[in-house]
């Protein structure tokens, strides 16, 4: 479901007490706010309540005044929450290798406003995908990794995201381990995409390893990253059924597709704030 243009997003969570709902509901309606999407779940194993409500304000709105009233009304709940206006659209850095199915189709989204966030550069340690980033006047940054020195180039990655004021990082197909130090800065706010095959096959050539062994499934996986490689908090998965006529090319070129729709959608939930972090789970709301 796509996020209205004209909307506000209020997002929340607090321990699992009494009257949560009622507290964030209540408020919309006394501050005269028409609610157009409401969503909400409580976490019985971890005690703790997550919701999501969409409104249009009304005349004379003041967002100061706002925030103010509903910390007030929160407090007693321990809740903390974040308020999005209507047509923001976050700075997002991607960064890629050789594969371009998924920067392709991430900037596609975002030309044709399916995705509503602003690229504001692409980062990749070949220099393969420069004519793309270009041609969709984004800037691109070739920073060749030296396996002696990483922390020098990976020092340059985060600068790029610091100057530009990235809210959101995306591996899309970057194939290259991110250091501990760098996935703790990333935490929260940067997704990666992986294939999903079953059983799990690493190394080189996984979708030959999967067609030697005769897979039934394909898939892809979108996850924030961690310092457990591909073991980050899932947002998004995706799935097709293959059977034995499918050679390894055809699995790649399945695989290709799924990453890509995976990864995209990972990516609206994100940046439509519909992703909560809940201990090493997500909640997707």
């Amino acid at each position: 479901m796509s996020r209205a243009p004209d909307t506000w997003i209020l997002t929340a969570d607090c321990p699992s007490v009494l009257g949560t709902v009622d507290a964030v509901t209540r408020y919309l309606f006394e501050q005269g706010c028409y609610v157009t999407e409401h969503h909400s779940f409580d976490d019985r194993l971890s005690s703790r309540f997550f919701i999501r409500v969409e409104f249009r304000q009304p005349d004379g709105f003041d967002e100061a005044s706002f925030r103010a009233g509903l910390a007030e009304r929160g407090e007693s709940f321990g809740m903390i929450f974040e308020l999005t206006p209507p047509n923001y659209r976050p700075k997002v850095v991607i960064m890629v290798s050789k594969a371009d199915h998924c920067l392709n189709d991430l900037l596609y989204r975002q030309r044709i406003n399916q995705l509503s966030m602003d690229v504001v550069a692409v980062i990749s340690n070949h220099p393969d995908l420069e004519p793309l980033a270009r041609w969709h006047d984004i800037p691109y940054y070739h920073f060749p990794l030296d396996p002696n020195d990483k922390p020098a180039q990976e020092a340059r990655v985060m600068k790029v995201i610091e100057d530009t004021g990235a809210e959101l990082v995306v591996l899309a197909r970057y194939m290259q381990v991110l250091s501990p130090e760098l996935c703790r800065k990333l935490d929260g706010k940067a997704i990666n995409i992986h294939h999903s095959l079953l059983p799990g096959f690493k190394g080189a050539k996984p979708y030959h390893q999967a067609y030697n062994k005769g897979v039934k499934l394909v898939g892809a996986t979108a996850h924030y990253i961690n310092n457990d490689l591909d073991e980050g908090p899932i947002i998004a998965q995706g799935v097709e059924a293959v059977d034995h006529s499918h050679y390894p090319e055809d699995l790649i070129a399945k695989g290709r597709d799924i990453e890509g729709l995976t990864l995209a959608r990972a990516v609206g939930y994100h940046i439509e704030r519909r992703v909560f972090l809940n201990a090493n789970r997500t909640v997707v709301l």
